[in-house]
């Protein structure tokens, strides 16, 4: 069912648990997926010993595919216009994400109505690991 602009109010919510005790079989699921297989993602040796973290974390794009697993959910398939995100702290196997997004406009463009969300998704401490900004097609 597809959101409609009449039903929407600015400062609106809409969250979700995007991953509950993120795994290291998923950061390595991705890795597969993706084809990114750098070390500080999949080689605990390495991360700890050269690269100085205290050990593998998830792909910033890991984070945010599930954080847009919330807006499709939200907005429905096909009708994201624009999604992008800054990625403010790592994620670590064992983090639950928590994704909001919160009204910031209806408006309309050229006949189309569309619904701008500001995005922020948050680890289990609430500290944001992800901030950004989507825009969807709505119905009137």
């Amino acid at each position: 069912m597809a959101l409609k602009a009449s039903a929407l109010s600015v400062g609106q919510e809409f969250s979700d648990v995007v991953v509950d005790n993120l795994s290291r079989t998923q950061i390595v699921m991705y890795a597969g997926a993706s084809g990114d297989y750098n070390p500080v993602h999949t080689d605990n040796e390495f991360v700890t010993k050269v690269a100085g973290y205290p050990g593998v974390f998830a792909h910033g794009m890991l984070s945010m595919g599930l954080t847009g697993r919330l807006l499709t959910d939200t907005v429905g398939d096909g009708r994201l216009t624009k999604y992008g995100v800054r990625f403010v702290k790592q994620v670590w196997p064992g983090d639950t994400l928590t994704a909001k997004a919160t009204v910031a406009a209806i408006r309309e463009d050229n006949g189309e109505h569309l619904l701008d969300l500001d995005v922020v998704t948050t680890n289990q401490n609430g500290d944001a690991v992800i901030t950004g900004s989507a825009t969807a097609r709505i119905d009137p």
